[in-house]
Formats: C-alpha cells, structure tokens, sequence
C-alpha cells in the first residue's frame, strides 16, 4: 500500500466558495447545525466573504434552493441544513426520502459536493443530540464533509 499512489482531500477553506442551504423548520434544531457548520468553515480558514446563508421554508424545499445554487456556480461546495422529526403520520417518510434523493441527484446531475447536514431523527431528543450535545454537530460534520471534497475533486480536475 506504500507505493500505491493515493489522492484524498485536505481540510483548507481558505480559497472556498460555500453556499449554506438551511431550513426555517424546526430551527431551534437547525440553528444549531448552522452555527456548527459556520464556526467549522471558519476554523478551517474559509472567510466571511466567501460563505453565503440561504433560507427556505423546510427540507421539502431544499433540492430546489440547491439545484439553482449548483446549477449557476455560485459555490464550490454546498452545505445542506435541516431537520426532519418523525411525527404520528407518514409525512415524515415523504419528507425525509424526497429531500435525501432530490439533494443527491442534485450532487451528481451538477458535479458540486455537498455536504448532508439534514437530520432524521424519531424524536427531539435525538435531533438535539445530533445538533451538538451528545453525538456531535452533524453541521460541523457536513462541513467538513464539503471541504474535504472541493479539496479532492479540484486535485481530479
């Protein structure tokens, strides 16, 4: 494995664009994962100037908001933000599957990385776990997710 040359990513923002696509729902969980994701891309040398914050209403929205951002090059890498909590109906499987799949496609159709920071929890509890106590900030982990690949498929190119 010493001679096999290998190609990975490095954890260096400093020359990265990065659009955060966040949802207003549940946003006592997402604000959270917001500032997770913002203080990482900051420690890891990204500037004020080159991050951008967009709103939507909730996940549902999110494959649109992202494909317009990946579509037009506005960012090198996006980071995908929201919270999706399991209720007492199917709404959440609906939810949380067509936001998974339609953010993919987005990811593949446009060749921009990006960083999956939406939870899906099957209770409050879990969602605040994931949003910095217990098991981590999951914005933090999307984050570094998106450096990390700008910084391999810019080696690829």
């Amino acid at each position: 494995m010493d001679k096999i040359k290998t190609i990975e990513g490095d954890l260096n923002a400093r020359d990265m664009r990065i659009t955060l696509v966040a949802a207003r729902f549940n946003d006592f969980i997402v604000e959270s994962l917001l500032k997770g994701a913002v203080s990482c891309l900051r420690r890891h040398g990204a500037t004020d100037s080159a991050l951008e914050i967009i709103r939507v209403p909730g996940a549902h929205e999110m494959p649109l908001a992202v494909d317009k951002v990946a579509a037009a090059r506005r960012a090198d890498g996006i980071v995908a933000l929201g919270a999706v909590i399991r209720g007492a109906t199917p709404h959440f499987d609906y939810v949380s599957g067509e936001c998974m799949r339609g953010i993919a496609a987005v990811g593949r159709q446009h060749g921009v990385p990006i960083g999956m920071g939406v939870l899906t929890t099957e209770s409050i509890e879990q969602a605040i776990e994931r949003a910095g106590t217990k098991s981590g900030n999951k914005g933090e982990e999307a984050a570094l997710a998106v450096i990390e690949m700008v910084s391999l498929l810019r080696q690829l190119d």
